[in-house]
């Protein structure tokens, strides 16, 4: 079963009965999809306060737009920014058409301060590097949250959980899945109890080089290819 609660390109949220053994080798398998990221960077000029060490490794954390590469294969993207009379903010837009977001700050230049260099994108995973690594997974148990007669008077609870509760002449439920409270956090407000289900609140974002569901998708895939491999090593 699965219900899906939120979905855009950034963030898919699901409520899923799958047990949590599947669930975390889905989150793991993540970590074996293939991303493009910054792996070298030639610097041939470097004015700004930044070491060239840092400025190598804020352009590796850059997402780019993914794409298919074959082995061995780089994209190259250079950089090149002079400082005018007020200085100058190098962005990661500098690096042109294959980066995700262009406002990403790289490093502040001051007047006539120069920054020259290219960037060699290769294809990776995120086992190897966490740059490679497409977003962000994680799951939680579901809460279910039961409101009795004598709860049903509690407004500051909508007040103080917003997301959760709401009021309206009576406290209800709002949603669940946004809930991190448990027992212990309603021992000042008898009637509203919170137990754990064994359904799961199923989290992606990404980080931009892919949509949402395709990260759900190529980790899923990633799984079974594993498991098949692990299978013909058995037979």
């Amino acid at each position: 079963m699965i219900k899906l609660i939120q979905k855009d390109n950034e963030k898919m949220i699901f409520e899923t009965d799958m047990g949590t053994s599947l669930a975390n080798a889905i989150r793991r398998s993540v970590n074996q999809i293939p991303t493009l990221a910054i792996s070298e960077v030639d610097i041939y000029k470097n004015d700004s306060a930044l070491y060239d060490e840092i400025i190598a490794h804020r352009l590796g954390l850059v997402p780019l737009k993914n794409q298919k590469l074959k082995q061995g294969d780089v994209v190259e993207m250079k950089l090149k920014v002079k400082g005018g009379a007020n200085g100058a903010e190098v962005l990661s837009g500098e690096l042109g058409d294959d980066v995700v977001y262009n406002e990403m700050p790289i490093t502040l230049l001051e007047k006539d301060q120069e920054i020259e260099l290219v960037a060699k994108a290769s294809v990776g995973k995120g086992e190897s590097h966490a740059k490679h690594v497409p977003g962000l997974v994680f799951y939680k148990q579901m809460p279910v949250i039961t409101i009795s007669k004598e709860g049903e008077k509690h407004k500051e609870l909508a007040d103080n959980f917003r997301d959760v509760f709401e009021f309206d002449g009576k406290l209800k439920v709002k949603n669940a899945w946004k809930s991190d409270l448990d027992n212990e956090d309603m021992e000042n407000y008898p009637g509203v109890s919170i137990k754990l289900s064994d359904d799961l609140v199923f989290s992606i974002e990404s980080w931009g080089q892919m949509d949402a569901k395709d990260i759900f998708t190529e980790a899923c895939k990633a799984l079974k290819g594993n498991l098949n491999e692990v299978s013909k090593q058995v037979k």
